[in-house]
Formats: structure tokens, C-alpha cells, sequence
């Protein structure tokens, strides 16, 4: 089998680095991402690290021991168009790029040493030399023979300068350091498993043999064993698959929980556009609708309904919304985050029946506020409810 040289590239503080890129003046300083008013926090510089903000810190906690940094609510559309920025980069080094998430990617760079006349090592850096230059996005890098030991590479990239490389002279001792339950893809049932029969570190877990792993943790366990080892049993896709459903959900943007309607359906109206923009940039289209309040004391009301004809339509679909909200919202109950879920999702062509008919005017109308979004930023027009 010929070894795969495969880079993970994690971008650093994604959600943070962002604001800095939009924003200059953040740099330098305590800054964090927060869920919301009444969220959380999500992101933090480096500055806020040395500070003591943790991740997770609830805001008015964060506020009150750390009053000096700035917290900034999430705003995803952002964080969304500067990784398509990030992966657009990627895809200059090598045709095969997988995107694990917002932030996260593996790249198969193997044979690329005589198109760049550089080695892998070199290759790297000025992967992250570019990205740099073109999206103002610091990243970490780790460099091996498996996504595993990649992934554990990227981890350790973050504390020495950016790039970590995990060589065949490397593997045995930084899998000595490892303990099983870093390694990704063993969970928490599995690693629990290997500490009862006395495995504590992933080099332990490899000196098993197959026979002894497929017994304890399946397949996957002897596939793990073979990624640690340095063997590209995982191959880097490129392969893009459509999401199974699409969620957009978030705490109530004013900054206080409400019972008020005037303030939940606003909300929902929102979260519905950004549903429906995400659809269409797929080119597809949902057969039944779900609307989601959460409580002050996080309890969760869901209905959902089936459509008589797939649409893309946020216009269509408000309609249904209004029909969903009254059976689940309840006046006097306090209400802290909101959402849409789209699902039975179809994409390319579909069989319409005889008698289909597209709203002409609704789906015009909707392309508009796509392309006035594209020009003048997400969130820039936004339909009635």
C-alpha cells in the first residue's frame, strides 16, 4: 500500500479570528464569540485564554470577572463565507479536499512535492503562509500518514508555532503520550472498554492484535488500531454529500427571554430565511417543516408538518410556520431560543405531478433577496411574517 501524506488544517479560534479579520481593531485583545445575550462562550483569543475566559463561561458570568474583553454574538452566516475562503485556498494545493466542519480539513498532499518543488513540510507552511494572505485566518497544521495521526498532529500544531509532523520515527512515542481517550474515534463507551482491560494509552492499544480488538470494539476498533499505526484505512474524500436535514436555531437575539409573540415570531421568521438560503444555495427543496421554542427552564416545544409539494419558498413556508407556532407556543410561558428545521429534503430534478405549478412570483422573489444578500451581506432584507 503506498503510505498517503495527509495535512489536517484547523483553523485557530475560527469564530474569534473571524471577528478579527472583519474587524481590526479586535486584534491584539481579550475577545470572545458568545452564543448569544444570554449564551455562552463559544471562542476566545488568545489574549482571552491568558486572561481566564473558559470555554462554555455562561456571558453575565464572563462579564462580570472579565469586564475588560470584548464579547461578540455569533453571527454564522460570517463564519460560514470565510471557511468557504479557507477551503477555496485548500483546493489550490491539492484536488482532494475533505471538509470535516466550519473549521476543520483534511488535504491528501501526497505527490505534490514535484508540482510545488518543495517538501511536505515546506508545503504546509506556506499553506498557511496563504490562507494567511488571502482570508486573514491563522491556522494549525498537523502532517502524517493517516487522518488519525493527522488529527493528533493538529492538536499538538497549536503549542509549537503551528505545524506538527508526526514522521515514522514519531509515531510510537507521541502514541506513549497519547491517552486513549484523545484519540478521536474511540468515544467515551469504547474508551472506558480499553480501561477496563487495562488500556491506558493509545500505544497500549496498538500492541492488541486484530483478532483481540474486532472482538472488544468491532471493526472500527481494528481500523483505529491501523490509522495509529500510520496506515490510511480512511481515505480523504472530496465527495460531497447534501445534509440530511437543515436546523437553524439560536438564543432570542434582543438580549432578554420573552413570552412576547411579537418578539418570537420575528425570530422564527429569521431563522426560517436563513433555513431556506442555505437550502437553495444546495438547489434543494423540503417536504415537511418543524418549529422549535425552548423554554426558560430549557423544556423544548417541537411540531413539525408534512407539505403537500417540496419548496425552497420561505414565502410558502411562512405560511405553514403560522400554522405550526399556535399549537406550541403558550402566552405567559418564558421563552429563551428559538428555531426551524427543514427535513425530507430533495436535491437536483423531481417529479412534479401534472398539475404542479411554481409560484413564479414567490420564487423571483426569493432569488432577489439571495442576490441582494450575496452583494450587501447576510441578513441585509428580510421578508415579513
Amino acid at each position: 500500500m503506498k503510505k498517503r501524506v495527509i495535512a489536517l488544517v484547523d483553523c485557530d479560534s475560527f469564530f474569534v479570528s473571524c471577528e478579527q479579520a472583519d474587524d481590526k481593531g479586535y486584534k491584539g485583545t481579550p475577545t470572545c464569540v458568545v452564543s448569544g445575550r444570554n449564551g455562552c462562550v463559544l471562542s476566545r483569543s488568545r489574549e482571552a485564554k491568558q486572561l481566564g475566559v473558559r470555554m462554555g463561561m455562561p456571558l453575565f458570568m464572563a462579564k462580570k470577572e472579565f469586564p475588560e474583553a470584548n464579547y461578540i454574538i455569533a453571527d454564522h452566516g460570517k463564519y460560514h463565507e470565510y471557511s468557504k475562503r479557507v477551503i477555496a485556498c485548500l483546493a489550490d494545493f491539492s484536488p482532494d479536499v475533505e471538509v470535516v466542519s466550519v473549521d476543520e480539513a483534511y488535504v491528501d498532499l501526497t505527490g505534490t512535492r514535484k508540482l510545488f518543488k518543495k517538501n511536505y513540510q515546506d508545503i504546509c507552511w506556506l499553506i498557511r503562509e496563504t490562507i494567511l494572505e488571502k482570508t486573514d485566518i491563522p491556522v494549525s497544521i498537523g502532517l502524517s500518514y493517516s487522518k488519525l495521526l493527522a488529527k493528533l498532529a493538529s492538536d499538538k500544531a497549536k503549542k509549537t508555532g503551528g505545524l506538527f509532523v508526526i514522521g515514522k520515527n514519531d509515531i510510537m512515542p507521541v502514541l506513549e503520550k497519547t491517552y486513549i481517550e484523545e484519540v478521536c474515534g474511540i468515544g467515551r463507551a469504547n474508551s472506558l472498554t480499553m480501561k477496563r482491560n487495562g488500556i491506558l494509552l493509545a500505544s497500549e492499544f496498538v500492541a492488541k492484535d486484530d483478532a483481540w480488538l474486532k472482538t472488544k470494539l468491532g471493526i472500527n476498533g481494528v481500523e483505529l488500531r491501523h490509522e495509529l499505526l500510520g496506515e490510511s484505512v480512511s481515505k480523504v474524500s472530496n465527495k460531497f454529500e447534501y445534509p440530511k436535514s437543515i436546523q437553524d436555531t439560536s438564543t432570542i437575539c434582543d438580549g432578554s427571554f420573552s413570552d412576547d409573540l411579537k418578539v418570537i415570531k420575528p425570530e422564527i421568521s429569521r431563522h426560517l430565511h436563513n433555513a431556506c438560503s442555505r437550502l437553495r444555495y444546495y438547489k434543494g427543496k423540503c417536504a415537511s417543516i418543524g418549529v422549535m421554542l425552548r423554554t426558560k427552564d430549557f423544556a423544548t416545544l417541537y411540531d413539525k408538518r408534512n407539505l403537500l409539494k417540496p419548496t425552497d419558498l420561505e414565502i410558502t413556508l411562512q405560511k405553514t410556520v403560522n400554522e405550526i407556532l399556535p399549537n406550541i407556543y403558550r402566552q405567559g410561558i418564558t421563552y429563551r431560543s428559538t428555531g426551524i428545521v427543514l427535513e425530507n429534503l430533495t436535491f437536483g430534478n423531481e417529479q412534479l405531478s401534472l398539475f404542479h405549478q411554481e409560484d413564479e412570483k414567490e420564487k423571483t422573489l426569493s432569488q432577489c433577496i439571495d442576490n441582494i444578500e450575496k452583494r450587501f451581506g447576510r441578513n441585509a432584507i428580510r421578508t415579513g411574517f
